[in-house]
C-alpha cells in the first residue's frame, strides 16, 4: 500500500497571507483533499525579528476566510529548534557538517571579491578541512553542511521536470548560526521529514532551496519527498507580481468585497486548468485536481477577470447568504438592522445583485433598504424632490395607505392611475418616489422597491418628504 499523501503549507509570518501564498495552499489543499490525504499547516517562524503574532493570527484567519482547512494543530518552527540542532549533531559526527570560525570580516571579503569577479557569492570552503585546533580565541562557529563537490543534484519535479544543479555551485551552506539558531532549509527537511510530509508543492522561486535540501536528505538517509516547483504569480505587464499590480494580502480582497468562492475559482485557475471549464465549484476542484494541470509558465493577474468572476459568484448565491455577508458592511454604516430589515434585503436581492460585482457594491446599492428614517437624500434626489414634486407625492400619499394587495403590479396599476387622472406623465411621479424612498435616482425598479420595503415603510418614508 503506498503512503498517505500529505502536504504542507509553510508559510512565513513575517506579514498578512500573500496571494500567491493563498494559491500554494489551495493547490496544497486541493492535493490533499484529491489523494484523500491530509494538509498540515508549519508556521515557519524562525526569522524572530519580523515574525510576529500578528501575521500569525491574519495568515490563519486568512485561510479560514479562503476555506482552506488543515489537519492537526498548525506546528511552529522555532518551537522545534532543539530538535534541529540535534539534527545538526548528527550530521556533525558523520562528517556531513563542519564548524567554520569565518570571522565577519572574511565572509565581507568573500562577497567584495565575487562582487568584483561580477559572480554570486559563494562560501570558498576555508574551514572545510581545517582541524579545529587552529580556531580563532573568541570565535563562536557556524556550523556548515558539507556539500558534494562533483557531480549533480537531480530535481525531478512534476511540473518543472528533470532539474539538474552542479555540485561545485551549491557552496557549503550555514545549517546552525553562530548564535545556535537553526536555518531555514536545515529546519525545513527536519520539519518535513518528522512531520511525514510525501510531497511539496510550492513556489519555483524554492527550486534552488530543492537541490540544497536533497542534499542534505541523503546525508542523513532519509528519503526526499516528492517535488512540485509551480510558477510564480505575474502582474499584467509580465513583471513580478508587486502592490502595484494589485498583489495585497488576502485580507485586503476581502476588504475590497470578494467572496472566497470566487477567488478560490480565480486562484486555481491562475495556473491550472481542466479543459475550457472557468466556472469551477469546490466540489469539481477536488475531483478534478492534479498536478498535470498545472501550467509551467509564469500566470498573469488580472483584477478585472477576478471582478468578473467574483459578479458571476454573487449573481448565483442564495440570497440570504448574500444578505448576511453584506450586514456588517450595512452596520458599519450605522443601518440598524433587525429582523424586518434582513428580510427586505432577502426579498430585494433579485433586484440587486445583477447591478453588483462585490460585496462593497451590493451593500451600497442596498442600503436604502435598511436606511434609517429619515432617509440621507443625495444631490440628484434633492433635486427631484422640489416643492411640486413633494406635492405630487403629498396627493398620492393616501392612494397608497388605502390600497388592499401591496405586489409589484397593484403598486404599479395604482400609481400609473393615479398619475393619469392627474394629467401627470408616469415618469413625474415616479422619479420623485424613487427619490423619497431610496434617497437617490438610482434603484432597482420602483415597484419591485415599494414591494420590498412594504406599506408601511413606504407610507412612513413617503411622510418623512411630503410633511
Amino acid at each position: 500500500m503506498p503512503a498517505p499523501v500529505i502536504t504542507r503549507f509553510a508559510p512565513s509570518p513575517t506579514g498578512f497571507l500573500h496571494i500567491g501564498g493563498a494559491r500554494t495552499a489551495l493547490f496544497n489543499w486541493l492535493y490533499a483533499k484529491a489523494s484523500g490525504g491530509k494538509m498540515l499547516l508549519r508556521i515557519e517562524d524562525t526569522d524572530r525579528a519580523r515574525s510576529t503574532d500578528e501575521a500569525i493570527a491574519a495568515i490563519i484567519d486568512g485561510l479560514t476566510w479562503l476555506g482552506l482547512d488543515w489537519d492537526g494543530e498548525p506546528v511552529s518552527q522555532y518551537a522545534r529548534a532543539e530538535r534541529h540542532r540535534e539534527v545538526v549533531e548528527e550530521l556533525l559526527s558523520s562528517g556531513h557538517a563542519y564548524r567554520c570560525y569565518c570571522t565577519p570580516e572574511e565572509l565581507a571579503e568573500m562577497r567584495e571579491k565575487a562582487l568584483a569577479e561580477k559572480r554570486p557569492m559563494r562560501y570558498d570552503g576555508t574551514w572545510r578541512d581545517r582541524d579545529a585546533s587552529e580556531a580563532p580565541a573568541g570565535v563562536a562557529p557556524a556550523i556548515r553542511f558539507r556539500s558534494p563537490e562533483h557531480g549533480v543534484t537531480v530535481i525531478d519535479d512534476a511540473v518543472q521536470g528533470r532539474v539538474e544543479f552542479r555540485n561545485e555551485e551549491l557552496d557549503d551552506l550555514i545549517i546552525l548560526r553562530s548564535d545556535g539558531n537553526p536555518t531555514y532549509n536545515l529546519s525545513v527537511v527536519v520539519d518535513d521529514h518528522d512531520m511525514g510530509v510525501t510531497r511539496i508543492i510550492r513556489g519555483v522561486d524554492h527550486l534552488t532551496n530543492a537541490a540544497r535540501q536533497s542534499q542534505i536528505y541523503a546525508a542523513l538517509g532519509w528519503a526526499v519527498p516528492a517535488m512540485t516547483h509551480i510558477p510564480l504569480i505575474h502582474g499584467p505587464d509580465g513583471a513580478k507580481l508587486s502592490k502595484r499590480h494589485g498583489a495585497l494580502g488576502v485580507d485586503a480582497y476581502r476588504e475590497m468585497g470578494f467572496v472566497p468562492e470566487a477567488l478560490r475559482n480565480y486562484l486555481l485557475r491562475l495556473g491550472w486548468g481542466h479543459g475550457d471549464d472557468e466556472i469551477i465549484s469546490t466540489e469539481q476542484a477536488i475531483a478534478w485536481f492534479d498536478l498535470a494541470g498545472v501550467g509551467k509558465g509564469a500566470s498573469r493577474f488580472d483584477l478585472d477577470r477576478l471582478t468578473n468572476l467574483n459578479a458571476h459568484y454573487l449573481r448565483q448565491m442564495d440570497p440570504g447568504v448574500l444578505a448576511d455577508r453584506i450586514i456588517p458592511w450595512l452596520r458599519a454604516e450605522g443601518c440598524a438592522i433587525d429582523a424586518a430589515g434582513r428580510a427586505r434585503l432577502v426579498a430585494g436581492m433579485a433586484g440587486l445583485k445583477p447591478r453588483a460585482t462585490t460585496l462593497v457594491d451590493l451593500a451600497a446599492s442596498a442600503k436604502f433598504y435598511v436606511a434609517n428614517r429619515p432617509l440621507a437624500l443625495n444631490e440628484k434626489a434633492t433635486k427631484l424632490l422640489d416643492p411640486a414634486a413633494r406635492e405630487r407625492l403629498g396627493g398620492l400619499l393616501p392612494v397608497l395607505d388605502a390600497l388592499e394587495g401591496w405586489d409589484e403590479q397593484a403598486l404599479e396599476d395604482v400609481v400609473r392611475h393615479h398619475a393619469d387622472a392627474e394629467g401627470l406623465k408616469l415618469g413625474q411621479v415616479a422619479q420623485p418616489l424613487r427619490a423619497a424612498l431610496t434617497g437617490s435616482s438610482t434603484s432597482p425598479g420602483i415597484f419591485e422597491v415599494m414591494a420590498v420595503l412594504g406599506q408601511q415603510e413606504v407610507i412612513a418614508r413617503l411622510a418623512d418628504v411630503v410633511h
